[in-house]
């Protein structure tokens, strides 16, 4: 059914009997059995779908499962962190029949997917993160990519083009895979040149377009001459880098259509395999598993290709180390290593590989990051 009704819907349910009046509801609807024969799995945003970010990644994925034979896809995009989340869920349940719902913003974990799961212990809920726990209902699950690696390599082709050893970092929230990435990118760097510090700034929101182009000035105005960013639609932050001269890394997706001549290369989700996986395996009769997690080598996140202004040393290296990453094993957190207070995260001989779960609580940063937490 059209994206375009999905709200009135929602408006609907709300008006005539709210979130716990629509289960009962669910009963009558004539969508929801018309579609039993085969799959339908809802899709949610919280941005729009062309954000060159977050949300278009995942919605690339979503156009992937529409080629499943037997399966439909709803979806909605720009959809808060509040209750309306609930109400879209509802909509997609009872009256599209859905029974795999991918929520994929973060705060729509904590309370609304768990509100809603055991009202529906039938639906699969599968959020993107790291959130869920044992304790959680089982039929929600949590999947996520060791996106970090691409953030190292991001800092491998920012080490090689930084004239200034000063490169930057545009980020939301200081939560533990934001932190991984910021002190990803600063190692990869520091792997060129031991030297070179990272800038942090956070904005303190996942999606905010003027605090965004505001840290992009700052960190040029402070001499960063290559820029990344873990906000939801980093197109605000690229052409704005672009606009001060300086380099850019991508994140999510691929951004390099927005600055061709400035972008080295990107750290993208690749969720087309992620989600086919998920939807096959559901189709098949089989169980998702609660925490799923993947790599480079396992296809769920990907590289841009290398523009044009990285070097030809700066390729041979970057190749030379996704090589290695693609073997597995490969720890970008080793000791010995300091945060930037001072204080050991990781003693001599003491790595953290990518499927290390620790790295997933992470709450620090490295030391040459510029910046702090709170």
């Amino acid at each position: 059914m059209s994206n375009i009704l999905m709200p009135n819907r929602r408006q609907f349910l709300l008006s005539t009997a709210g979130l716990a009046g629509a289960a009962a509801l669910s009963g009558i609807l004539p969508a929801s059995t018309a579609r039993a024969a085969g799959l339908t799995v809802g899709f949610i945003y919280v941005g729009p779908k062309d954000d060159f970010g977050y949300n278009q990644s995942h919605a690339e994925g979503a156009a992937a499962v529409k080629a499943i034979e037997g399966v439909t896809v709803v979806e909605e995009e720009q959809v808060p962190e509040t209750v309306d989340v609930q109400k879209t869920m509802e909509s997609m349940i009872s009256f599209d029949g859905a029974k795999l719902v991918f929520p994929t913003s973060f705060g729509y974990f904590d309370p609304h997917i768990l509100t809603m799961a055991p009202k529906y212990p039938d639906v699969r809920f599968e959020h993107c993160g790291g959130l869920w726990t044992p304790k959680n209902p089982k039929n929600v699950g949590s999947y996520f990519g060791y996106i970090g690696m691409g953030q190292y390599l991001n800092g491998i082709a920012a080490g090689h083009a930084t004239k200034s050893k000063k490169i930057g970092f545009v980020a939301a929230k200081p939560i533990p895979q934001v932190l991984l990435n910021i002190n990803s990118f600063l190692l990869g760097a520091r792997a060129v040149d031991p030297t070179i510090t990272c800038q942090v700034i956070f904005t303190g929101e996942w999606s905010l377009a003027v605090k965004e182009a505001e840290a992009t000035n700052a960190l040029a105005d402070q001499g960063v001459d290559v820029v990344t960013c873990h906000v939801d639609g980093p197109k605000v932050v690229m052409e704005t880098a672009a606009g001060r001269g300086m380099y850019l890394c991508g994140y999510h997706a691929n951004q390099s259509a927005l600055a061709p001549e400035k972008y080295l290369t990107g750290a993208e989700w690749n969720w087309g395999k992620v989600y086919t996986d998920m939807v096959k395996t559901t189709l098949a009769g089989g169980t998702i598993e609660n925490f799923v997690r993947g790599g480079l080598a396992d296809g769920f996140i990907k590289m841009s290709p290398l523009g044009p202004a990285v070097s030809e040393k700066g390729r041979a290296q970057f190749e030379a180390v996704k090589a290695d990453i693609l073997k597995g094993g490969f720890a970008a957190i080793k000791g010995p290593l300091k945060d930037n207070k001072g204080n050991v995260v990781a003693t001599a001989g003491q790595a953290f590989v990518e499927t290390d779960v620790a790295l997933e609580s992470m709450s620090y940063l490295v030391e040459g990051v510029i910046g702090s937490t709170s």
